[in-house]
């Protein structure tokens, strides 16, 4: 996947300012995803900043594209701010059927386990908060758990989360040096769409930073013409 003419560097990693995700069976062409947002997983301790993860989030941005039509009626000419208050925005980004892709690169390692519990447990709040938490979604979520469980994220692993723009599995694919990709499928739209708001959820995300870049690209993205 990817055309990587152009890079944008986050904590030292560079990721590609556009990425061509492939259509595969459905019949349709390629799709360029630009990179809209970006931003780190950190916590502190002992007033020391510790960084995990760097964020890409790459959509389809096209002028006459769904997605910037989608959302231009409500939000255009929003400043950035505003958007970054508005949880409808955030979701609206989840909801719009359009292909998606979130590129996590380790910077700092821990073993897969921890990095699995962790979105056990934001995806099973958020799915329980939104009464859609059943035998199906609890099956889904303990497929990806189990998929995390014997990883190591070394500095420099790659978990990407590739969402389709219509029904149909969502993709993550963990990438390492030295062991070729695995991947495992996400067949439960709940558990894929409470997984998009891990990282996309507004103000409950997980990385405020990549919230506040997508506010500020989408507010550019969606200013009226001069």
């Amino acid at each position: 996947m990817g055309s990587e003419k152009e890079t944008v560097t986050v904590e030292g990693i560079p990721f590609p300012a556009e990425i061509t995700v492939e259509a595969g069976g459905s019949g349709k062409p390629a799709a360029a995803l630009s990179l809209v947002g970006t931003g780190i997983t950190d916590i502190e301790i002992h007033f020391l900043q510790i960084k995990y993860n760097a964020i890409g989030v790459y959509l389809p941005t096209s002028v006459d594209g769904p997605l910037l039509a989608r959302l231009r009626g409500t939000w255009g000419g929003k400043a950035a701010d505003e958007l970054l208050g508005d949880e409808a925005f955030f979701q609206a980004l989840v909801d719009a059927p359009v292909p998606k892709l979130l590129r996590v690169v380790v910077i700092k390692e821990i073993k897969g386990a921890q990095y699995g519990v962790q979105l056990e447990s934001a995806v099973r709040d958020r799915l329980v908060a939104a009464d859609a938490f059943g035998d199906d979604e609890d099956e889904a979520l303990e497929k990806v758990v189990e998929f995390f469980q014997a990883k190591y994220f070394r500095p420099g692993s790659v978990v990407t989360f590739r969402f389709p723009a219509t029904p149909g599995p969502a993709e993550i694919t963990f990438a390492t040096e030295g062991k070729g990709d695995a991947s495992v499928a996400v067949e439960n739209d709940n558990v894929a769409a409470m997984v998009q708001k891990w990282y996309l959820g507004g103000a409950s995300a997980v990385s405020p930073t990549t919230v506040r870049s997508l506010a500020e690209r989408f507010a550019a993205l969606l200013s009226p013409p001069a």
